[in-house]
């Protein structure tokens, strides 16, 4: 049964003034891997995530005599639009306009940040503070990672419990990113990551992930890369997150023919690693990979030497921080 929206989370638990008009905007997620990526074990998935301060979703919506959509074009926007305006009974009408859209299948949680904009913005114009898990569930986000619901929420580096029996994964632990980090982003324009019917075909064909890497995955996130956020120590933090990189790459590299599904992010992601980076790998099933830089300076310094080596190829980069506040909502 579906959940109505009712006034909870993302601001005070009671009914705030009604808006005219209400502007939402969000960003990219890194989805770094799953403690157990079979969803087989005691605690299916869990996931280790961080919001990044782009790519950037931007919208607004107001009240209209029918449902329309305008802006950038998304074929998901629509849909979203109308189950969430059922969730307040279907009496009124909206028009949603699309500033900025994350690449779809891309592997930066452009699905979810969208679902959860459209579902807080009409909240806002209907004088509720938004639930965003309520939300989540009545599109159908979030079923077996809550980083995208928690970076919307708080941003930040977030640990996730996966789901539960009948519930969606609760947050367990969110951190701040240190603020002189940088990351790398290497996007392939022309490759899709998994996503679908075949994401969920994909991991009904995989193995059984051993209990005994799950343990060794815990151990190391729990005890190495959050105590690094914490102390600012990058090494760690980059040994760590690429620990997890290599332990995903294996295990879903015969669905997506290597541990990048993008020939081209694999080439530059191999040539990091020649240099001596250990912080890197794919978000979620790419194709966007990922490099950490530990200031402003070293990330110019690699994106620029990125650049360079990808040469006229389809790849493009960008040096993204994170984004360590929750997604904002406006009102007038």
């Amino acid at each position: 049964m579906e959940e109505a929206l009712h006034p909870l989370r993302l601001g005070a638990n009671e009914a705030v003034a009604r808006a005219d008009l209400v502007s939402v905007g969000t960003s990219a997620r890194l989805h770094f891997g799953f403690l157990d990526p079979s969803g087989r074990g005691q605690r299916p998935f869990g996931s280790f995530g961080l919001a990044l301060d782009r790519p950037r979703a931007r919208l607004t919506l107001q009240r209209a005599p029918e449902f329309k959509v305008t802006g950038v074009d998304c074929t998901r926007a629509l849909p979203y639009l109308r189950s969430i305006a059922a969730s307040f009974g279907g009496g009124s009408a909206y028009c949603l306009h699309l500033d900025e859209v994350i690449q779809s299948h891309a592997g930066l949680g452009s699905g979810t940040q969208l679902a959860l904009a459209i579902g807080a913005g009409v909240a806002a114009l209907e004088g509720v503070s938004p639930d965003l898990r309520v939300i989540a569930a009545r599109l159908d986000r979030g079923n077996r990672s809550g980083i995208g619901i928690a970076t919307f929420g708080e941003g930040g580096a977030v640990l996730d419990g996966g789901p539960g029996a009948g519930t969606l994964p609760p947050a367990l632990c969110r951190l701040p990113f240190p603020r002189e980090w940088r990351v790398l982003l290497i996007f392939d324009p022309a490759t899709t990551g998994m996503h679908g019917a075949s994401e969920t075909a994909a991991f009904a064909s995989l193995p059984d992930f051993p209990e005994v890497e799950t343990a060794e995955l815990c151990r190391r996130i729990l005890q190495g890369a959050l105590p690094a956020l914490v102390e600012s120590d990058f090494k760690t933090f980059c040994d760590q997150v690429g620990y997890m990189q290599k332990r995903m790459g294996a295990y879903f590299g015969p669905l997506q023919g290597g541990a990048y599904v993008s020939a081209g992010v694999a080439e530059v992601q191999d040539w990091l690693a020649r240099q001596g980076l250990s912080g890197l790998g794919q978000s979620s099933w790419g194709p966007t990979g990922f490099a950490f830089a530990a200031s402003e300076a070293e990330g110019q310094k690699l994106l620029a030497a990125a650049r360079a080596r990808a040469g006229r190829s389809s790849l493009r980069f960008e040096l993204a921080e994170a984004r360590n506040e929750p997604a904002t909502i406006e009102t007038n």
